[in-house]
């Protein structure tokens, strides 16, 4: 039976819609248009109450949140090798992806959705100011990271294989430019981040999703 995944563009259904490519898996992207307000329509509702993106659906299974989504992905297709079979090797890559999770995106979040955490614009503007500041910190973070992998000789973030982790900080990366923050500014993970878009798979989802690998524009 045809997977389905339910993504929208830009969003951080990329990870395991660049996942599924990887795969070569069969499946049927199902785009969710978050500006049009779809996620809160009934017909979604009906599939994910929470209304986000993404949601995995494989047969009777519905599947939501990236974590979960990634590790079933590994599970089922082991040969892909998404996550390293040694357990401590394991434990911190879902360490790492799991901070990009529930830090660097939610951080994000009061940059870009400011609205969500406070009705009064003044406050709103204070809020997306102190988020953009926090925001560059967590991407130097993340920059850190891969240098010390690049230093390592590893070709991907996680090590030898592609994987989440590599999807997971082009995402962020693209949204630093719309935070304004400069992804060339970050060089390791702008070269990662390239080098990723190269290949076939990759492509096939960024071309699918219409993205722009650098949203930054600089001040007038």
């Amino acid at each position: 039976m045809t997977m389905k995944l339910y993504f929208a563009p830009g969003a951080c259904s990329f990870v395991p819609h660049v996942l599924l490519e990887l795969a070569g898996a069969s499946f049927e992207p199902v785009m969710v248009k978050l500006h049009k307000g779809e996620q809160h329509g009934e017909a979604y509702r009906a599939i994910n109450p929470r209304g986000q993106v993404p949601v995995l659906v494989d047969g009777d299974a519905v599947i939501t949140q990236i974590v979960a989504i990634v590790g079933y992905l590994h599970d089922r297709f082991p040969e892909q090798g998404f996550l390293p079979t040694d357990a401590l090797a394991r434990a911190r890559v879902m360490e790492r992806l799991a901070w990009v999770n529930n830090t660097v995106h939610p951080t994000f979040t009061h940059v870009f959705m400011p609205e969500k955490f406070t009705s009064d614009p003044q406050a709103q503007a204070a809020v997306k100011q102190f988020a953009v500041a926090s925001y560059r910190t967590l991407l130097q973070e993340l920059e850190a990271f891969a240098s010390t992998a690049v230093v390592q000789g590893q070709p991907w973030l996680a090590g030898e294989r592609v994987g989440p982790l590599d999807a997971y900080a082009l995402t962020v990366l693209r949204w630093g430019g719309i935070a304004g923050i400069d992804p060339t500014s970050l060089p390791t993970l702008w070269a990662q981040a390239q080098k990723l878009a190269q290949l076939p798979a990759v492509a096939r989802v960024i071309e699918r999703e219409r993205l722009q690998l650098n949203l930054y524009r600089a001040a007038a």
